[in-house]
């Protein structure tokens, strides 16, 4: 008879713990990078800001612990433009739509959501070129529990397909920067977890502004990521068009968004 009412108790405190959330994956608290971004049109989601896709945040197929969360009407907003969200994204159910690329007066405002690329549809970068904008993320880690990137992308072909290729720069608010792209598989151009720069700005903590100017230049048979207007990365092109990473550097160009980032974009241009 104890045998059985003890029993009983256990399923029940199993039952009571599981309800409240004890077996749920906390979100991760570590620095960056966040997913690949550590690698597309109009329409809106209706789901709510802040809702995880899987049984619970960071479930399987989120590219991180800390899980990817549709914003609310999302999808492009503006003429012209293109996006896809990455591979990891999709599998976990992820759309463009769960992210947001809209006006918002002289800049554009991207709200993410999944892990995305942005880039102008019928525009093409090629020979030497520079890309670059300002970014301002208005409350530091607004979206996410630790820095997640933002950045410059060039260099893409078969855009909008499993066979994408990109480029991208991107700066975290806490002083660190990433090369990296999908060749159509992730690559990284400088390790894991990135470096350092002292070019580039640190928020003063969660919740207050920071901004970069992010330029990505290629000029010769060299590429380079400028971060407010110091030269962070310097590569080889024939490091950067070879198997399993770019077709050229020549392609289309856009901007670059980890997953769960606020940040405001302006002064987007490309020049020769």
């Amino acid at each position: 008879m104890r045998l059985v009412y003890g029993s009983a108790l256990a399923a029940v405190a199993l039952f009571i713990a599981s309800s409240a959330g004890v077996f749920a994956q906390p979100p991760a608290g570590g620095p960056p990078p966040g997913g690949p971004g550590g690698p597309g049109a109009a329409g809106g989601s209706g789901r709510g800001a802040g809702r995880g896709r899987g049984p619970f945040i960071g479930g399987p197929g989120s590219p991180t612990t800390d899980g990817s969360r549709a914003v609310t009407d999302g999808g492009i907003k503006i003429a012209g433009w293109s996006g896809k969200v990455d591979a990891g994204e999709e599998k976990a159910g992820m759309t463009i739509n769960d992210a947001k690329l809209a006006q918002e007066g002289a800049a554009m405002h991207v709200t993410t959501g999944p892990a995305t690329t942005y880039w102008k549809t019928d525009a093409k970068a090629s020979g030497d070129y520079t890309v670059k904008a300002s970014f301002n993320e208005p409350k530091y880690m607004n979206l996410n529990s630790h820095p997640h990137p933002y950045g410059i992308v060039i260099g893409g072909n078969d855009m909008g397909t499993p066979e994408q290729t990109e480029l991208y720069c991107a700066a975290y608010g806490n002083g660190n920067f990433i090369v990296r792209g999908f060749g159509p598989a992730p690559f990284q151009m400088n390790g894991g977890r990135g470096e350092t720069n002292a070019a580039i700005h640190k928020a003063e903590g969660p919740g207050q502004p920071v901004s970069q100017d992010i330029a990505v230049s290629v000029k010769g048979g060299k590429v380079e990521c400028s971060v407010n207007g110091t030269v962070v990365g310097s590569y080889d092109k024939s490091a950067l068009v070879s198997e399993g990473k770019l077709k050229s550097t020549d392609g289309a160009y856009g901007l670059r968004f980890a997953h769960n980032t606020d940040v405001l974009v302006t002064g987007f241009t490309m020049t020769k």
